[in-house]
């Protein structure tokens, strides 16, 4: 994640107070869990409600999340993914973490970061969430 963090464009969006794995974390949860609040998402990721706020007002900003009112409990904001690719998005989306992975792997070497790469690439497609939920506790 440290990795991503540091290959993460932010030129463009000025001085926040939380972190970008902060945001990363809170986005990839309400991407996990569409129509969730909040209070969920600082449940489910550990993070104080406080920063969970500002994060998704940073995401709301930059069109990744949308929000609205639950019908049913209208007190609630209900947040999920934007279903329009903003620019934001498309930028982030198009972001190699080429250069930021051979920092962090100590090498200038192309043919090893590209086996790194490929190494992560076929981790993720086995740790996808559906996995990774399956080898959650079952929550009480």
């Amino acid at each position: 994640m440290k990795i991503g963090e540091e290959a993460m464009p932010t030129d463009r969006l000025g001085k926040r107070q939380m972190s970008t794995r902060s945001v990363l974390i809170v986005m990839l949860d309400i991407y996990a869990h569409p129509d969730t609040t909040i209070g969920e998402i600082a449940t489910r990721s550990g993070l104080p409600q406080s920063a969970v706020s500002a994060c998704v007002a940073r995401l709301r900003e930059t069109g990744s999340v949308v929000t609205r009112t639950d019908a049913r409990d209208r007190r609630r904001t209900l947040v999920r993914q934007n279903p329009e690719v903003t620019d934001r998005r498309a930028e982030v989306a198009a972001t190699r973490v080429d250069d930021a992975l051979a920092t962090a792997l100590g090498t200038e070497d192309p043919v090893e970061v590209t086996e790194v790469l490929a190494l992560l690439e076929a981790l993720a497609r086995r740790l996808s969430p559906e996995v990774l939920a399956r080898l959650a506790p079952e929550s009480a």
